[in-house]
């Protein structure tokens, strides 16, 4: 039987701002349990909200870089729910009208030949305040309440059922978490909750139009995390259909030590929260004046650097995507290219796509900690163009500068004595004592096996230590030989 996957994500960006949505209380993270729980934040009897407006212009930012409709008059509701860690009864949402509607986000799934680029619509995103947290560890058998984090800002940004595999939603998730972090609003810390999903999940026949019963994934906060539970949720939904089960809508946690999910409790619909106005908040009002003058602060947007990387440096769009998946990787590559000059631009994406890439990834660091800075492999990059040194030797500088051993590209190349030779009177002097030396592939080489022409370049190379300019060497080797 044939089944499809339906996606759907819920992703909570802890907006960054000073303090909190509804309060003056710090939003800082790592203080002593509730020590940053204000009267209004635990809803002490005669407080009242007052909105950030630095919480509203980041979800007007968010508007703007997804092509959303910023909305001119939204309404604060009350979500109504009991939990030990929400002080006041209920959690101030936005519901019938949230800040931004619609809008879109385009993803690149996959690798190589597989590789395909999507389109997720949005349906929404609303202001609200987070809840505290509940501490199980530590406790001696009871659990402790900690309230820094009620009322920190939220913006919760919801997606149409669009994707269709787990690889699909993770490849979302990071689209949109680059984003965030891209222009300002959310600094994407994982570990610290700043960012996290939600992943609603259902099957259903394919070629069928009704979505199937979802059940929602809560808070997955590593990339990994989302990709193992999609992927045994699929998996245990299939199989109970197949068996002739039936799946009840439910809340679903993922237990990393053993891969799976598990039931935590019934899936709740929006009457069950019983939305209302929230009394004590007037609606949001957002002029095109404030629209316009956030807008002028936004910095440039993924997809129009991407074009201006293709435009102006001649990359491929393969190339300017990658280079463009966050901001930092953005920055470092125009900074590196600002060192080695336009003309090098090419050659410096090549650098940071290979071996940039690599040993980031080997010893699994983020681009803003490479030890390497960008007019470091600018001025590297530099060198080979001018064929001070081959891409061969670039290699032994990288690792010395990636080392510390150096302050630059050039203080390697003399104290190694890396610089290339391409005075033609030595490199002919070179290959008349390496013809001399190999007779045997010089006669095999004018029966006509080409690689006999290889093995004397290879012989060369080694002569010099690699440091004769490849072209050269060939253009006058076989000019010597034919």
């Amino acid at each position: 039987m044939q089944w499809e996957v339906v996606i759907g994500l819920e992703t909570h960006a802890q907006l960054q701002t000073k303090s909190k949505i509804f309060s003056g209380a710090s939003t800082a993270f790592g203080a002593e349990p509730n020590a940053q729980a204000s009267a209004v934040d635990i809803a002490l009897p005669g407080v009242l909200p007052v909105l950030n407006r630095a919480a509203v212009e980041c979800a007007i930012r968010l508007g703007l870089a997804v092509g959303g409709r910023v909305a001119p008059r939204s309404i604060f509701a009350r979500k109504n729910y009991f939990y030990p860690d929400l002080p006041k009864g209920y959690q101030i949402s936005q519901y019938e009208t949230p800040v931004v509607a619609g809008g879109s986000l385009s993803i690149i799934v996959g690798q190589g030949q597989e590789r395909y680029e999507k389109t997720v619509q949005l349906t929404r995103a609303h202001l609200e305040e987070d809840a505290g947290k509940s501490l199980h560890e530590d406790f001696h058998g009871k659990s402790g309440i900690d309230l820094n984090r009620a009322g920190t800002p939220l913006l919760e940004i919801v997606t149409e059922p669009d994707m269709r595999s787990a690889v699909e939603a993770v490849a979302y998730a990071k689209a949109l978490h680059a984003l965030v972090q891209w222009i300002g609003i959310c600094d994407g810390n994982m570990q610290e909750g700043s960012f996290r999903c939600d992943a609603n999940v259902s099957v259903r026949h394919k070629g069928s139009e009704k979505l199937g019963t979802r059940r929602e994934i809560k808070n997955l906060n590593s990339f990994r995390f989302m990709q193992q539970a999609i992927d045994y949720e699929v998996k245990w939904q299939i199989a109970t259909l197949e068996d002739g089960g039936r799946i009840e809508q439910a809340t679903v946690l993922f237990d990393p030590d053993t891969g799976e999910t598990r039931s935590m409790r019934s899936k709740e619909d929006a009457q069950d929260y019983r939305y209302f106005p929230d009394p004590d908040l007037l609606p949001l009002e957002i002029g095109q004046d404030w629209i316009a003058k956030v807008k002028a602060d936004m910095p440039e947007l993924p997809a129009e650097m991407k074009l201006r990387f293709e435009t102006a440096f001649g990359l491929s769009a393969y190339d300017a995507a990658a280079l463009t998946a966050t901001l930092a990787t953005a920055r470092y590559y125009e900074n590196s290219v600002a060192a080695a000059g336009e003309e090098n631009a090419k050659l410096c994406a090549n650098w940071m796509m290979g071996e940039l890439a690599a040993r980031l990834n080997r010893e699994d660091r983020d681009i803003r900690d490479a030890p390497l800075s960008p007019a470091q492999l600018g001025h590297l990059v530099l060198r080979i163009a001018d064929n001070t040194i081959s891409s061969k030797i670039a290699k032994e500088v990288f690792d010395a500068l990636w080392n510390g051993e150096a302050k630059d590209a050039d203080a390697v190349i003399a104290a190694k004595g890396l610089k290339q030779i391409s005075d033609s009177g030595a490199l002919e002097a070179l290959i008349d004592e390496v013809l001399a030396a190999n007779p045997k592939s010089v006669e095999e080489f004018r029966a006509g096996k080409e690689k006999a022409f290889n093995a004397l370049v290879g012989q060369l190379m080694k002569a010099t230590q690699g440091r004769a300019n490849p072209q050269q060497v060939n253009e006058l080797l076989r000019k010597k030989l034919l």
